[in-house]
């Protein structure tokens, strides 16, 4: 029940919090079970929840084992759809309970549902395609092993900035992959390698490959900028959007940047925050000044602040300095 009240809330703040999400295969977000997404993986927990905002079936998604160990995020993250995989990084020991995972997974599959899998395995924000781990080729050919009509779906989430709240994200689908594209008398080595190979030569071609440096490219492939009429109806809504809204985002990013100093989850750990504390800030502005005027009018402000947000969000620099 948690998944799916945080997955409405989430598709309507997913307005304000991204400024556009460009998508060049829209009808497969309508795809159904079973089917397995292969994604790249530059933004951490983001990564999927763009993905389970956009498709209409629930989505589970695999992620990293070290987060479940204890009893309480355990049971959060399982209400969640989220399923634990480990690194040898994270504890030999742990592997293990990969197996388990890898059945859940498919028990998820004969039901007709849909996984969510980072193939890359680790997060590194970045624009370009990692090398592919193994996990995503056993757990499709252990499906079809087992006969479970599993699509493999290649994925490539790419995103204008990683610093920048509100940006642009392109999500590229590529074919999907099925069982008769992967010889069944190979040995299993064979296999892996084999699906791995058609896997990775479509994501080559979904995943945006950006040096850091590369200012103009990153213009060319990321950016888009608003329209002059637009930029003239927005200008007055978006300069209130930032005064209004500062007092709330300059803790927030503050607090996020000395707990993110040393890794990738910056972004992710900034939307998260924010996902919550926005509609409190919002509502704790209309209530004080209710109190102070009275006027039932200034509850108009839970919609007219959001849409200065927004309009904010579009007018805003789109790219990493």
């Amino acid at each position: 029940m948690l998944y799916h009240i945080l997955k409405i809330i989430v598709r309507v703040a997913i307005k304000i919090f991204c400024r556009a999400i460009i998508i060049n295969k829209p009808e497969l977000l309508k795809e159904k079970g079973p089917m397995l997404l292969a994604c790249n993986h530059p933004n951490s927990f983001l990564d999927g929840v763009i993905l389970d905002t956009l498709f209409e079936q629930p989505l589970y998604s695999l992620a990293r084992g070290d987060v479940f160990k204890k009893p309480f995020y355990r049971r959060l993250l399982h209400s969640l759809n989220l399923l634990p995989v480990y690194r040898t990084s994270e504890g030999v020991e742990n592997l293990t309970i990969n197996y388990g995972t890898f059945e859940n997974c498919k028990t998820i599959f004969r039901k007709n549902g849909i996984v969510i899998i980072f193939s890359e395995g680790k997060c590194i924000n970045e624009w370009r395609l990692r090398p592919l781990k193994k996990g995503t080729a056993r757990l499709a050919i252990s499906s079809w092993d087992e006969n479970i009509l599993l699509k493999v779906l290649p994925v490539g989430i790419n995103y204008s900035s990683f610093r920048r709240f509100g940006k642009n994200i392109f999500l590229n689908f590529g074919d999907i992959i099925e069982a008769k594209d992967i010889s069944c008398e190979q040995p299993d080595g064979a296999r892996h390698q084999a699906f791995n190979n058609i896997l990775e030569q479509q994501l080559k071609t979904l995943v945006f490959d950006i040096k850091k440096k590369d200012r103009t490219r990153q213009q060319l492939l990321l950016e888009r900028k608003p329209s002059l009429p637009g930029k003239v109806l927005l200008s007055i809504p978006a300069l209130i959007g930032f005064i209004t809204h500062y007092p709330l985002y300059l803790p927030v990013q503050n607090f996020t940047l000395k707990r993110t100093d040393h890794n990738d989850h910056y972004d992710s750990v900034l939307t998260g925050i924010l996902l919550f504390a926005y509609p409190l800030y919002v509502i704790v502005i209309c209530i004080s000044l209710f109190l102070i005027t009275g006027y039932w009018l200034t509850f108009s402000l839970l919609l007219l602040l959001p849409f200065t947000a927004w309009s904010y969000v579009q007018l805003k620099p789109q790219l990493d300095k």
